[in-house]
């Protein structure tokens, strides 16, 4: 079986919203979350999705599920103290579902602006070799900084990539992977940084342009916009 894990456990603190989380704002009258919910819930190889959400919006998310007739979300789970907890919560939901050698793609719930082919070449990249990062490659130079501020190494840009999301494993191994750096009390941006900080072989796929996460005001109507350019070139061809 191949399970989505969403996380939108976080209150948005840096979109300074002050009504509701940053992943329940809207765009023509649906959240965030809802867009990205529905590509894995489009999906034919994904089968069973959860949703790691804040505590107190858990009800309006399952709320919106039965609007938007999402049927394959079988929990929601409050979310915990960050991403890296909020995924912990997932995969802990998960036991007793999932079995190890079964697949899960870790998505970000404020990172609508994926597709299909996307969570299929993660879904193939997992099956081929256990592990599937998205990745970007940078358009600026990086650098790196000493303690007074002075760039110290500036890496090929042509090797320099980011990761994004979704991110994908086999249930089993990320699942030990959490279990280790909770008990070794380990914070995480990602699982990509876990699996770094583990040594774990790291696979990649190519993310499709403007794969943003929506964290700041700004991300929001960036988001926007891009939204709406897709939607006239779908409909009018532009």
């Amino acid at each position: 079986m191949t399970t989505a894990l969403i996380f939108a456990g976080g209150k948005g603190q840096r979109m300074n919203t002050r009504a509701k989380p940053k992943q329940f704002l809207e765009l023509h009258g649906k959240p965030i979350i809802v867009y990205t919910i529905e590509h894995f819930e489009r999906h034919e190889e994904i089968k069973n999705i959860i949703v790691v959400c804040v505590e107190d919006w858990m009800h309006e998310l399952q709320h919106l599920l039965k609007i938007y007739d999402v049927e394959k979300v079988s929990q929601i789970v409050p979310g915990g103290d960050g991403g890296d907890r909020s995924i912990y919560n997932g995969l802990k939901a998960l036991e007793g579902i999932c079995e190890p050698d079964d697949i899960v793609l870790i998505h970000d719930g404020v990172r609508p602006l994926i597709n299909g082919e996307l969570l299929s070449a993660n879904i193939a990249k997992v099956k081929e070799c256990g592990t599937a990062i998205t990745v970007e490659a940078v358009i600026e130079s990086v650098v790196r900084l000493d303690s007074s501020g002075c760039i110290t190494d500036m890496p090929p840009r042509e090797k320099m990539y980011t990761a994004k999301a979704p991110q994908s494993f086999h249930y089993g191994a990320i699942w030990e992977l959490y279990k280790h750096a909770a008990k070794d009390g380990i914070r995480t941006i990602d699982p990509a940084h876990l699996c770094s900080i583990y040594g774990v072989e790291m696979h990649t796929v190519k993310s499709t342009p403007n794969n943003m996460k929506i964290t700041a005001p700004q991300d929001y109507y960036i988001f926007r916009a891009l939204f709406e350019a897709m939607e006239n070139e779908q409909i009018l061809g532009v």
